[in-house]
């Protein structure tokens, strides 16, 4: 193998680490995201933000759309630079299929390989070249299985998260301007702690599920930047009852929405020194909220 040839399997094979160590560090590890799936997110959600309606929601689910395939070309490349330095003398074709050395002639043969089609008119001559064939389709059959979980994963916890904002939603509906004094303090205060372990479950979400953060709600009611204040507002009346079940949920209430501040903080960026400065920023970047005009007086 002369220097060429070695120079695209060591490419080859560095696409395909970096292919799995993205799908490990976004469906495998817990707090992590891949940096290639990382990047499409941060950028789609960037140029969502130019956008305005409903057209502003679809670019998560189109960023999702853009990993995968993301994850399917690094396989697909990485494995076609694998086969290059070998085509055509590695491989035996069927009678009337032309022999060809290219790029091209690699790439389709890592396509058919890694969808598991199998056409079978150019088959692999050498064992360890069957094998590194047979490895990528398991490869492509686990890739397919695990695009299909990322995407059965996310959604409940979008579901969990507009569920928490439909919540607060009908509580300060009928609660009213009276807020938590218009309610028996012990049913408040179980109301409360419900909600702060829906919130750290938010906050659950956010970490194990970092592209969850990228989908944007247009209708207030179920969106969480635009609710969240709210439920800081209930935090902070409770603290100051007189009533000590009323005072521990408020306290819970309290600390579950730091925790969520920490999340938005720490890993997606927000600035603020208090949770209610964070919750602020998180409103303004999801637009529920218009930014502060500076006085100029």
């Amino acid at each position: 193998m002369d220097f060429e040839d070695a120079l695209w399997t060591v490419m080859g094979a560095g696409l395909i680490l970096l292919m799995a160590a993205d799908v490990f560090h976004t469906l495998l590890y817990p707090h992590g995201s891949g940096p290639v799936g990382r990047t499409i997110m941060r950028g789609f959600w960037l140029l969502s933000r130019r956008l305005r309606g409903r057209a502003s929601t679809i670019a998560a689910p189109l960023a999702m759309a853009a990993v995968i395939g993301a994850w399917a070309g690094l396989a697909a490349i990485g494995w076609a630079l694998l086969y290059l330095p070998h085509l055509p003398q590695g491989f035996v074709y069927e009678d009337g299929v032309p022999q060809r050395g290219d790029f091209a002639e690699a790439v389709y043969l890592s396509m058919v390989t890694l969808s598991t089609v199998g056409f079978g008119e150019i088959v692999a001559a050498h064992p360890l070249l069957r094998l590194v064939a047979a490895f990528q389709a398991v490869t492509g059959f686990g890739l397919l299985t695990a695009t299909v979980t990322w995407i059965l994963q996310t959604y409940p916890a979008l579901s969990r998260r507009r569920a928490v904002a439909h919540h607060l939603n009908l509580f300060r509906e009928a609660a009213g301007p009276e807020g938590l004094t218009s309610m028996e303090p012990r049913h408040a205060a179980g109301l409360l702690e419900s909600l702060a372990q829906n919130v750290a479950s938010v906050s659950i979400d956010l970490l194990s599920f970092h592209e969850t953060y990228y989908f944007r709600e247009v209708e207030q009611r179920g969106s969480l930047p635009a609710t969240v204040a709210y439920a800081h507002q209930l935090a902070s009346e409770a603290k100051l009852s007189e009533n000590p079940e009323l005072r521990f949920a408020g306290r819970m209430l309290h600390a579950a929405l730091d925790d969520l501040a920490e999340v938005l903080r720490g890993k997606f960026g927000h600035p603020g020194t208090t949770s209610s400065e964070v919750f602020d920023s998180y409103a303004l970047h999801h637009r529920h909220r218009q930014p502060r005009k500076l006085d100029t007086k």
